[in-house]
Protein backbone atom coordinates (compact mmCIF):
# COMPACT_ATOMS: atom_id res chain seq x y z
CA UNK A 1 0.00 0.00 0.00
CA UNK A 2 1.14 3.40 -0.94
CA UNK A 3 0.86 6.11 1.96
CA UNK A 4 1.25 9.86 1.82
CA UNK A 5 3.95 10.11 3.93
CA UNK A 6 5.89 7.75 1.39
CA UNK A 7 4.78 10.37 -1.41
CA UNK A 8 5.79 13.18 0.44
CA UNK A 9 9.40 11.37 0.81
CA UNK A 10 10.18 11.63 -3.49
CA UNK A 11 7.47 14.01 -4.66
CA UNK A 12 8.86 14.26 -8.12
CA UNK A 13 7.88 10.59 -8.61
CA UNK A 14 3.95 11.05 -6.53
CA UNK A 15 1.87 9.93 -8.93
CA UNK A 16 -0.25 6.49 -8.85
CA UNK A 17 0.72 6.26 -12.59
CA UNK A 18 4.22 5.67 -11.76
CA UNK A 19 4.25 3.59 -8.54
CA UNK A 20 3.35 -0.12 -8.28
CA UNK A 21 0.98 -1.43 -6.35
CA UNK A 22 1.05 -4.63 -4.39
CA UNK A 23 -2.54 -6.72 -5.64
CA UNK A 24 -3.87 -7.40 -2.36
CA UNK A 25 -5.20 -11.20 -1.56
CA UNK A 26 -8.43 -12.40 -1.93
CA UNK A 27 -11.43 -11.06 -3.77
CA UNK A 28 -12.66 -7.83 -3.71
CA UNK A 29 -16.13 -6.55 -2.89
CA UNK A 30 -18.82 -8.01 -5.13
CA UNK A 31 -19.79 -5.42 -7.89
CA UNK A 32 -17.00 -3.21 -7.16
CA UNK A 33 -14.22 -1.84 -9.56
CA UNK A 34 -11.37 0.83 -10.26
CA UNK A 35 -13.94 2.40 -13.53
CA UNK A 36 -16.95 1.92 -10.86
CA UNK A 37 -15.23 3.95 -7.91
CA UNK A 38 -13.74 6.31 -10.84
CA UNK A 39 -16.96 7.06 -12.17
CA UNK A 40 -18.49 8.16 -8.88
CA UNK A 41 -15.77 10.12 -7.84
CA UNK A 42 -16.46 12.26 -11.08
CA UNK A 43 -20.00 12.73 -10.80
CA UNK A 44 -18.70 14.13 -7.45
CA UNK A 45 -16.58 16.14 -8.26
CA UNK A 46 -18.73 17.55 -10.95
CA UNK A 47 -21.62 18.48 -8.45
CA UNK A 48 -19.42 19.17 -5.14
CA UNK A 49 -15.93 20.45 -6.17
CA UNK A 50 -12.34 18.79 -4.81
CA UNK A 51 -12.85 20.01 -1.26
CA UNK A 52 -15.93 18.15 -0.72
CA UNK A 53 -14.56 14.48 -2.16
CA UNK A 54 -13.45 12.13 0.87
CA UNK A 55 -13.04 8.53 0.77
CA UNK A 56 -16.14 8.08 3.08
CA UNK A 57 -18.60 10.13 0.94
CA UNK A 58 -17.38 8.18 -1.91
CA UNK A 59 -17.99 4.89 0.00
CA UNK A 60 -21.23 6.25 1.37
CA UNK A 61 -22.01 6.80 -2.86
CA UNK A 62 -21.36 3.39 -4.07
CA UNK A 63 -23.22 1.98 -0.64
CA UNK A 64 -19.92 0.64 0.61
CA UNK A 65 -17.45 0.45 3.18
CA UNK A 66 -14.78 3.14 3.60
CA UNK A 67 -12.35 0.42 4.00
CA UNK A 68 -13.60 -1.36 0.12
CA UNK A 69 -12.33 1.21 -1.81
CA UNK A 70 -9.16 0.51 -0.75
CA UNK A 71 -9.09 -3.25 -2.50
CA UNK A 72 -8.29 -0.67 -5.84
CA UNK A 73 -6.91 2.88 -4.92
CA UNK A 74 -4.34 3.63 -1.60
CA UNK A 75 -5.80 7.26 -1.49
CA UNK A 76 -7.84 9.84 -2.63
CA UNK A 77 -4.83 11.37 -5.06
CA UNK A 78 -5.32 7.73 -6.38
CA UNK A 79 -8.80 8.66 -7.34
CA UNK A 80 -8.44 12.17 -8.47
CA UNK A 81 -5.48 11.17 -10.70
CA UNK A 82 -7.11 8.29 -12.17
CA UNK A 83 -10.57 11.15 -12.71
CA UNK A 84 -8.62 13.45 -14.21
CA UNK A 85 -6.84 10.83 -16.90
CA UNK A 86 -10.70 9.52 -17.63
CA UNK A 87 -12.02 12.80 -18.22
CA UNK A 88 -9.13 13.82 -20.62
CA UNK A 89 -10.88 10.47 -22.41
CA UNK A 90 -13.43 12.64 -23.21
CA UNK A 91 -11.02 14.79 -25.92
CA UNK A 92 -12.30 13.16 -29.27
CA UNK A 93 -9.35 12.26 -30.83
CA UNK A 94 -11.06 11.08 -33.50
CA UNK A 95 -12.23 14.83 -34.50
CA UNK A 96 -8.76 15.45 -34.19
CA UNK A 97 -7.33 12.99 -36.70
CA UNK A 98 -9.71 13.92 -39.04
CA UNK A 99 -9.32 17.57 -39.30
CA UNK A 100 -7.68 18.94 -41.99
CA UNK A 101 -4.21 20.19 -41.65
CA UNK A 102 -2.63 21.77 -38.34
CA UNK A 103 -5.12 24.97 -38.27
CA UNK A 104 -8.03 22.95 -38.24
CA UNK A 105 -6.44 20.23 -35.73
CA UNK A 106 -5.54 23.26 -33.18
CA UNK A 107 -8.35 24.71 -33.52
CA UNK A 108 -10.71 21.00 -32.83
CA UNK A 109 -8.13 20.58 -29.78
CA UNK A 110 -8.48 23.98 -28.16
CA UNK A 111 -12.13 23.13 -28.48
CA UNK A 112 -12.68 19.90 -27.14
CA UNK A 113 -9.73 21.22 -24.07
CA UNK A 114 -12.11 23.92 -23.53
CA UNK A 115 -15.31 22.07 -23.25
CA UNK A 116 -13.98 19.53 -21.06
CA UNK A 117 -12.53 22.30 -18.59
CA UNK A 118 -15.84 23.64 -18.56
CA UNK A 119 -17.72 20.47 -18.16
CA UNK A 120 -15.36 20.05 -15.37
CA UNK A 121 -14.34 22.88 -13.40
CA UNK A 122 -12.14 20.58 -10.57
CA UNK A 123 -10.07 19.67 -13.38
CA UNK A 124 -8.19 23.14 -13.64
CA UNK A 125 -7.26 23.56 -10.01
CA UNK A 126 -6.22 19.95 -10.55
CA UNK A 127 -3.79 20.10 -12.84
CA UNK A 128 -0.70 21.31 -11.40
CA UNK A 129 -1.02 19.66 -8.58
CA UNK A 130 -0.62 16.12 -10.39
CA UNK A 131 1.57 14.74 -12.71
CA UNK A 132 -0.98 14.13 -15.26
CA UNK A 133 0.78 11.52 -17.26
CA UNK A 134 -2.28 8.98 -17.61
CA UNK A 135 -2.89 7.39 -20.97
CA UNK A 136 -5.71 9.57 -21.82
CA UNK A 137 -3.41 12.72 -21.26
CA UNK A 138 -0.80 11.34 -22.71
CA UNK A 139 -2.24 10.88 -26.25
CA UNK A 140 -3.60 14.24 -26.02
CA UNK A 141 -0.54 15.74 -25.61
CA UNK A 142 0.93 13.80 -28.14
CA UNK A 143 -1.79 15.06 -30.46
CA UNK A 144 -1.03 18.74 -29.54
CA UNK A 145 2.66 17.83 -30.23
CA UNK A 146 1.78 16.30 -33.72
CA UNK A 147 -0.47 20.17 -34.21
CA UNK A 148 2.16 22.18 -33.09
CA UNK A 149 4.74 20.46 -35.31
CA UNK A 150 2.74 20.22 -38.70
CA UNK A 151 2.96 24.63 -38.19
CA UNK A 152 6.74 24.21 -39.87
CA UNK A 153 7.95 25.76 -36.80
CA UNK A 154 11.69 24.93 -35.42
CA UNK A 155 11.65 22.52 -32.68
CA UNK A 156 13.20 25.06 -30.33
CA UNK A 157 9.97 27.34 -31.10
CA UNK A 158 7.18 24.65 -30.85
CA UNK A 159 6.96 24.88 -27.12
CA UNK A 160 6.16 28.49 -26.76
CA UNK A 161 3.53 28.27 -29.80
CA UNK A 162 2.23 25.46 -27.75
CA UNK A 163 2.11 27.46 -24.58
CA UNK A 164 0.25 30.50 -26.63
CA UNK A 165 -2.18 28.60 -27.73
CA UNK A 166 -3.13 25.57 -25.16
CA UNK A 167 -2.06 28.12 -22.08
CA UNK A 168 -4.56 30.47 -23.32
CA UNK A 169 -7.39 27.49 -23.50
CA UNK A 170 -6.69 26.76 -20.07
CA UNK A 171 -7.20 29.98 -19.10
CA UNK A 172 -10.00 30.91 -20.80
CA UNK A 173 -11.73 27.68 -19.58
CA UNK A 174 -10.98 27.93 -16.20
CA UNK A 175 -12.59 31.29 -15.87
CA UNK A 176 -15.33 29.98 -18.30
CA UNK A 177 -15.78 27.25 -15.56
CA UNK A 178 -15.39 28.98 -12.34
CA UNK A 179 -18.44 31.76 -13.61
CA UNK A 180 -20.75 28.99 -14.79
CA UNK A 181 -19.87 27.50 -11.06
CA UNK A 182 -20.36 30.86 -9.35
CA UNK A 183 -23.51 31.40 -11.49
CA UNK A 184 -24.85 27.50 -10.17
CA UNK A 185 -24.05 28.08 -6.61
CA UNK A 186 -25.99 31.42 -6.32
CA UNK A 187 -29.23 29.80 -8.10
CA UNK A 188 -29.08 31.90 -11.27
CA UNK A 189 -28.89 31.35 -14.72
CA UNK A 190 -25.21 32.64 -16.62
CA UNK A 191 -27.14 35.41 -18.08
CA UNK A 192 -28.73 36.57 -15.09
CA UNK A 193 -25.46 36.22 -12.67
CA UNK A 194 -23.71 38.27 -15.81
CA UNK A 195 -26.14 41.04 -16.07
CA UNK A 196 -26.82 41.49 -12.37
CA UNK A 197 -22.99 41.61 -11.71
CA UNK A 198 -22.65 44.08 -14.35
CA UNK A 199 -25.53 46.23 -13.49
CA UNK A 200 -24.26 45.74 -9.43
CA UNK A 201 -20.86 48.08 -10.24
CA UNK A 202 -22.05 50.03 -12.98
CA UNK A 203 -24.82 51.33 -11.07
CA UNK A 204 -23.07 51.58 -7.94
CA UNK A 205 -21.59 56.08 -8.22
CA UNK A 206 -18.60 55.23 -6.63
CA UNK A 207 -17.38 53.09 -9.74
CA UNK A 208 -18.55 55.87 -12.27
CA UNK A 209 -14.86 57.51 -12.57
CA UNK A 210 -13.21 54.26 -13.11
CA UNK A 211 -15.44 52.72 -15.27
CA UNK A 212 -15.75 55.84 -18.09
CA UNK A 213 -12.68 54.83 -20.43
CA UNK A 214 -14.49 51.51 -20.56
CA UNK A 215 -17.77 52.27 -20.52
CA UNK A 216 -18.09 52.09 -24.63
CA UNK A 217 -16.80 48.36 -24.13
CA UNK A 218 -18.58 47.33 -21.57
CA UNK A 219 -21.83 48.63 -23.73
CA UNK A 220 -20.48 46.49 -27.14
CA UNK A 221 -20.06 43.24 -24.68
CA UNK A 222 -23.88 44.17 -23.79
CA UNK A 223 -25.26 44.20 -27.33
CA UNK A 224 -24.06 40.52 -28.39
CA UNK A 225 -26.97 38.05 -26.41
CA UNK A 226 -26.03 35.44 -24.13
CA UNK A 227 -22.80 35.03 -21.99
CA UNK A 228 -22.29 31.82 -24.00
CA UNK A 229 -22.40 33.49 -27.46
CA UNK A 230 -20.13 36.45 -25.84
CA UNK A 231 -18.07 33.13 -24.50
CA UNK A 232 -18.02 31.52 -28.10
CA UNK A 233 -17.23 34.33 -29.82
CA UNK A 234 -14.28 35.71 -28.29
CA UNK A 235 -12.90 32.17 -28.18
CA UNK A 236 -12.91 31.70 -31.61
CA UNK A 237 -11.89 35.11 -32.52
CA UNK A 238 -8.66 35.24 -29.58
CA UNK A 239 -8.29 31.24 -31.06
CA UNK A 240 -7.85 33.09 -34.96
CA UNK A 241 -5.29 35.59 -33.59
CA UNK A 242 -3.13 32.93 -32.09
CA UNK A 243 -2.85 30.89 -35.34
CA UNK A 244 -2.26 34.01 -37.47
CA UNK A 245 0.53 34.62 -35.14
CA UNK A 246 1.78 31.36 -35.66
CA UNK A 247 1.95 31.87 -39.17
CA UNK A 248 3.70 34.95 -38.96
CA UNK A 249 6.23 33.60 -36.93
CA UNK A 250 6.55 30.46 -39.58
CA UNK A 251 7.17 33.22 -42.34
CA UNK A 252 9.84 34.79 -40.24
CA UNK A 253 11.49 31.79 -39.24
CA UNK A 254 11.25 31.07 -43.07
CA UNK A 255 12.88 34.47 -44.45
CA UNK A 256 15.56 33.97 -41.94
CA UNK A 257 16.45 30.55 -42.86
CA UNK A 258 16.47 32.13 -46.76
CA UNK A 259 18.73 35.00 -45.77
CA UNK A 260 20.45 33.28 -43.70
CA UNK A 261 20.57 36.16 -41.33
CA UNK A 262 18.39 35.60 -38.03
CA UNK A 263 15.09 37.97 -38.01
CA UNK A 264 15.42 40.53 -34.87
CA UNK A 265 11.85 40.04 -34.77
CA UNK A 266 12.02 36.18 -33.48
CA UNK A 267 12.66 37.40 -30.24
CA UNK A 268 12.29 41.03 -29.57
CA UNK A 269 8.21 42.13 -29.57
CA UNK A 270 7.65 44.37 -32.63
CA UNK A 271 5.22 47.70 -32.95
CA UNK A 272 2.21 46.84 -33.74
CA UNK A 273 3.03 42.94 -33.66
CA UNK A 274 1.75 40.09 -31.99
CA UNK A 275 4.55 37.79 -30.00
CA UNK A 276 4.08 34.26 -29.15
CA UNK A 277 5.12 33.10 -25.68
CA UNK A 278 3.96 32.33 -22.44
CA UNK A 279 4.59 30.03 -19.61
CA UNK A 280 5.28 25.99 -19.81
CA UNK A 281 2.51 23.97 -20.55
CA UNK A 282 0.85 21.66 -17.87
CA UNK A 283 2.30 18.40 -17.79
CA UNK A 284 0.92 16.29 -20.88
CA UNK A 285 1.62 19.74 -23.25
CA UNK A 286 -2.14 20.44 -22.51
Amino acid sequence: MVKAADRAKNPARSSVWLETRTPRGGGGPAGLDRERIVAAAIRMLDEEGLAKLSMRKLAAELNVTAMSLYWYVDTKDDIIEFAMDSVYGEVDLGAVEAADGWRDMIRVLALEYRRMLVRHPWMSPSAGQYLNIGPHAIAVGAKIHEAIGGTGLPMDRQPSAMSAVFQFVYGYGTIESQFGRRAAEAGMSEDDFYTESIRAFRDEPGFTDALEPITELLDERASHGSVTQIWDRDFAYALDVLVAGIETMVSRETKADETGAEDPGADAPQAGGAGAGGADVPRTGT
